[in-house]
């Protein structure tokens, strides 16, 4: 499909999706994002790795979370609802504030005070949503929008919906289509665990149809000061640099324990520290600019790869979740250089650049 022609996921995979043939789509021509091959950083972590970055930060706002939006905000209007209602650690809130805003809905937003990035916040209140600041952490917002949409005509647009994984699964139809089969590995952050889940649908539904001949390993990977999966049991207190996945509870939680069983994959840890070394890398090393939790995946790759658990050779997908601009601060702490003074003549630049 070329990029003229080009109407966003729904529009493009309609056949796969369960969304109502008369429904008005609500579209910003999110998806067709690029799979950018990472071979610096491959080559750095093993010989025989072939590795791919499904840069998700192209979507409109931002991040992958457009996918499920424009489905899930379709049907909001389609069925009459005026408003949308989220908990969020940030992407979640610019996107459904974006998509409400197309639609002409009205957005509310809880965020867990004081946690989340200024990118994603400016975003949310730029579209005119209404964001509340919990006090508390996402899991108790996510909470109270649930018995909230549960009891007034607002539709709820976590990942708990439904509709959001049906969007969402599409990334891994494009996955497929662009490398014309499904990778021997696919690895993601873990936050509420929708992603996961909704990968594992899509490679599912893509294989049972002849699209690809083979299904992915499914590899998971979560803060270790979040990793709820990983320790079997939820977080109360969740910390992590990487903010994305700052949850302690996920909702997705049995869609990724079977996302990881059925494909034969894993569920893992990784520290902040390897999380920022993988975020420096992929920055550094491919001119690739993520936010810190798309550095999870990366990050357990390097570490399976020494661990022995990777069968080499072997084509691995990482889903690079959003773009770098979301979390800023992160990115000018993490800089290796910072912005020289200096006079404004040629000789002051030429003495600066030796």
């Amino acid at each position: 499909m070329t990029e003229s022609n080009y109407s966003g996921i729904i529009e493009r995979y309609r056949t796969f999706l369960n969304f109502p043939q008369e429904a008005q789509i609500v579209s910003l021509m999110e998806g067709n994002t690029p799979l950018v091959p990472l071979k610096r950083l491959a080559a750095r972590i093993h010989p025989e790795l072939t590795l791919y970055g499904k840069f998700e930060g192209s979507n409109p706002t931002g991040s992958f979370k457009d996918r499920g939006m424009t489905v899930a905000v379709s049907v909001a209007a389609h069925e009459g609802r005026q408003a949308v209602m989220c908990a969020s650690t940030g992407n979640t809130s610019a996107s459904a504030a974006a998509y409400a805003a197309r639609a002409g809905m009205r957005c509310y937003v809880l965020v867990p005070e004081g946690k989340i990035a200024l990118g994603k916040l400016s975003q949310a209140l730029v579209h005119g949503a209404r964001v509340l600041e919990v006090a508390g952490n996402f899991d108790v917002a996510l909470s109270i929008v649930r018995e909230i949409c549960a009891e007034y005509p607002i539709a709820l647009v976590n990942s708990i919906n439904p509709l959001r994984l049906e969007g969402q699964k599409t990334a891994a139809f494009e996955v497929v289509d662009q490398l014309g089969e499904a990778p021997d590995y696919h690895a993601l952050p873990v936050g509420n665990a929708g992603n996961i889940t909704a990968y594992w649908k899509g490679y599912r539904e893509y294989f049972a149809q002849g699209r690809c001949h083979r299904l992915p390993k499914m590899l998971g990977f979560q803060a270790a000061g979040a990793a709820p999966l990983v320790i079997g049991r939820p977080v109360e207190y969740p910390e992590t640099v990487a903010t994305a996945i700052r949850i302690g509870n996920p909702a997705s939680w049995q869609g990724a324990i079977a996302a990881r069983d059925e494909s034969g994959g894993w569920i893992g840890a990784v520290t902040d520290q390897a999380i920022l070394e993988a975020y420096t890398l992929l920055a550094s090393l491919e001119g690739v600019f993520v936010e810190p939790a798309c550095a999870a995946p990366v990050a357990g790759i390097m570490q399976l790869a020494t661990q022995g658990y990777l069968q080499f050779p072997c084509v691995a997908v990482v889903t690079l979740t959003g773009h770098g601009l979301k979390d800023p601060d992160v990115a000018l702490r993490r800089a290796v250089t910072s912005p020289l003074k200096i006079s404004a003549t040629r000789d002051a630049v030429l003495r600066a650049v030796e």
